[in-house]
């Protein structure tokens, strides 16, 4: 029995003992393969984001009037339209009583100039004096200078009509059909096309590194993805945060006219500074909880390396730590494998596949 016991346990710890050798004899893992990008240094822009809409610039917006008294006859357009040059935007039935005064006036020319002729004639016939025939000149000059007056108050006609003076928008009708107003009464709000600018709100924190002169991409919120992005610049940053949006406001010019509406949603970027930082695929950064990290290939083998990321938007990304310019960065499957870890790149023509 004792026999058959030591047999056994000679039995195994042969077992043992062979499982262990072939541990230590055994063959490395297979290296992973990988794609890779090389890092290298690049200029990257800090951005401000805002948003707002677009707005008539208050420097540009013109109020219109008419010169006379009358009733509003019939207002041509709405508040929030697109017009062009020369629509008529409002007419207005000119007042009585300025009809009747540019009436009067031309009445008192006509009289005036008749009675300039008979005193020429008199004085050609020596019947009249100088003095008399300067006093004649003087009153038809008197008269007509009465008479133009009338007519820019608008009494030469009796329906005038109020008309745009550039292609533009019509940002609010002040009055209605039918309603009777005195001289230089405001009819509407009208600002030109090339009037828009973007009224931004930023982040107060933000506020101090945005100045004017600064270049400006605006985005329409609700716009297509094939509309293209308008260039502008910053014209004004405020010095105070607006109690309603708890936003430091901001007006940008844009530098082409805009085929949109006043009041249309935009977003926006402020690019405030640059800066030097190595580009590296978003796909190539990691994240833990020791914080961002890439992985970078040195001798055959996956290697470690702390980032700070500074540029995050799009791709590539712009961060900054200790990269070695000659070693390539794991971008696609950099997952699958740690630090340590046996890595090959994959061949160029199946990394460029994977790209794509």
């Amino acid at each position: 029995m004792n026999h058959l016991f030591r047999a056994g346990a000679a039995a195994a710890m042969f077992a043992l003992a062979a499982c262990s050798a072939s541990r230590q004899t055994g063959h490395a893992p297979p290296a992973a393969e990988v794609s890779t990008a090389m890092p290298v240094q690049q200029t990257f822009h800090a951005r401000v984001e805002a948003i707002g809409q677009f707005a008539a610039d208050s420097r540009s917006a013109l109020s219109l009037s008419l010169p006379q008294a009358g009733r509003v006859a019939a207002p041509g357009v709405l508040a929030g339209q697109r017009v062009q040059r020369g629509d008529v935007l409002l007419k207005l039935e000119t007042d009585p009583a300025t009809r009747s005064a540019y009436l009067m006036a031309r009445s008192a020319l006509a009289t005036a100039q008749a009675e300039l002729a008979r005193t020429l004639r008199l004085h050609a016939q020596k019947l009249a004096t100088n003095t008399q025939l300067d006093v004649a000149r003087k009153a038809v000059a008197d008269a007509r200078a009465t008479l133009d007056a009338q007519a820019r108050l608008g009494g030469a006609q009796t329906m005038a009509a109020l008309r745009a003076p550039a292609d533009g928008v019509v940002t609010a009708l002040d009055v209605q059909r039918g309603q009777r107003i005195p001289a230089g009464t405001t009819l509407l709000q009208f600002t030109p096309t090339a009037a828009l600018v973007a009224r931004l709100g930023i982040d107060p924190e933000a506020a101090a590194g945005v100045r004017a002169g600064m270049p400006v991409r605006i985005d329409p919120v609700y716009a297509s993805r094939t509309t293209p992005a308008l260039r502008g610049t910053v014209a004004m940053v405020g010095d105070a945060i607006n109690p309603r949006t708890h936003l430091v406001d901001m007006v940008a010019t844009l530098e082409a006219h805009a085929p949109l509406a006043a009041g249309t949603a935009v977003s926006a970027q402020i690019r405030t500074s640059s800066f030097k930082a190595w580009s590296v695929p978003r796909t190539a950064l990691q994240h833990d909880a020791q914080g961002d990290y890439v992985l970078q290939i040195e001798h055959g083998k996956a290697r470690r390396v702390d980032v700070k990321v500074l540029a995050p938007d799009g791709s590539p990304i712009g961060v900054a730590g200790d990269l070695d310019p000659q070693a390539p960065v794991i971008t696609l499957g950099s997952y699958e494998v740690s630090a340590g870890n046996p890595v090959r790149a994959a061949p160029a023509a199946r990394q460029g596949a994977a790209s794509r």
